[in-house]
């Protein structure tokens, strides 16, 4: 689906390179968090000797006792996903 933002301002430079910019330096922070997220879901895994795939299944199913550490892994898992949401809708951005 299809999204179109319209910005109107009264500034006399134009706005495209500004929103350009601002993307580029957005998707780099999403990279990063991606990266950091990754590395604490591998610890995760590496710990706990599962994947987070089946981590997140048994989480859910309750098979497995909540404790701090899967809370945060958890955490871990849909903070990843949402950053890649995100990723994903700044990579398709075009400004015209």
């Amino acid at each position: 689906m299809s999204q179109e933002i319209t910005v109107i301002s009264d500034a006399t430079v134009s706005l495209k390179p500004l929103i350009e910019s601002a993307i580029r330096t957005e998707l780099r922070m999403l990279e990063l968090g991606l990266e950091r997220t990754s590395q604490r879901l591998r610890s995760f895994e590496e710990q706990y000797g599962m994947a987070s795939e089946e981590f997140e299944r048994r989480f859910e199913a309750r098979e497995i006792t909540e404790s701090l550490d899967f809370i945060e892994w958890a955490g871990e898992i849909k903070t990843y996903l949402l950053l890649q949401t995100q990723r994903q809708a700044l990579q398709g951005a075009r400004i015209n």
